[in-house]
């Protein structure tokens, strides 16, 4: 039976001379394998520039409850995007985030809100102009809630911490050293009632930067089972310190 469905790539890895697999995180069937055939060759009906990560896609697909490998057939980029494919840092957020995505989503496990959530944010980020080097955290900290391990906020004013491994702001120093205080907590909270359209206007140094997007790392690694080491992030920070 065909079915009708969005759905984001995720990853492609070559399964013969000719042919990928792409990984694609569909709204109707979750993350699923799409055997693609033909996409090396210079023809190709479905090319490789068109399943690259987190390019956004109409598809028409055969689906098989218990298939390992599904098919394709039809396949559009839809929205086509515009900027992130020829823009040194956007593309390299997507590398970052699409690191982030391939561990945090389930297999075989359909999830729309997930799925508009991150669909509507690439589309954000592809028609983005500034706040830039903001953005992968705004994306970090708001997907957590999809996630389910949002921080809980109810003293977030009124806190000198935030307990990464209790997920909550706290005036208690956390008996671990999984926390943040001073310029962090504060950051951390306004990135947390900000939306992506006024994160330009938030400042946050370098070094903050840097420090801030380790710590929200080992929060996903605290809360996600076998979340192990990201290693794009450095490339983030050689981008924008270039």
């Amino acid at each position: 039976m065909l079915h009708k469905t969005r759905g984001i790539v995720f990853k492609t890895t070559v399964y013969s001379e000719s042919s990928v697999v792409a990984q694609i995180f569909t709204e109707k069937f979750g993350l699923q394998s799409y055997l693609v055939n033909g996409a090396r060759k210079p023809k190709a009906k479905v090319r490789m520039n068109m399943i690259q990560p987190l390019h956004l896609l109409d598809m028409v697909v055969y689906h098989k409850p218990n298939g390992n490998i599904q098919r394709i057939s039809e396949l559009r980029n839809a929205p086509l995007l515009e900027t992130i494919p020829y823009d040194l840092i956007k593309s390299s957020l997507v590398l970052f985030l699409n690191e982030v995505l391939y561990k945090v989503v389930r297999q075989h496990h359909d999830d729309v809100l997930l799925f508009e959530f991150i669909f509507q944010s690439i589309i954000l980020l592809d028609k983005l102009e500034n706040g830039l080097g903001n953005f992968h955290l705004w994306f970090l900290l708001h997907l957590s809630k999809y996630l389910g391990f949002y921080p809980e906020r109810t003293n977030e004013h009124i806190s000198a911490y935030f307990d990464l491994k209790n997920g909550v702001f706290t005036n208690l120093i956390p008996d671990h050293a999984y926390y943040l205080h001073g310029k962090l907590t504060s950051t951390f909270s306004e990135i947390l009632i900000m939306n992506v359209d006024s994160m330009h206007l938030l400042k946050i140094s370098s070094l903050n930067r840097k420090e801030l997007v380790s710590k929200v790392l080992d929060y996903y690694r605290m809360h996600i089972d076998n979340f192990g080491e990201i290693h794009s992030h450095k490339i983030i920070e050689e981008v924008f310190n270039s």
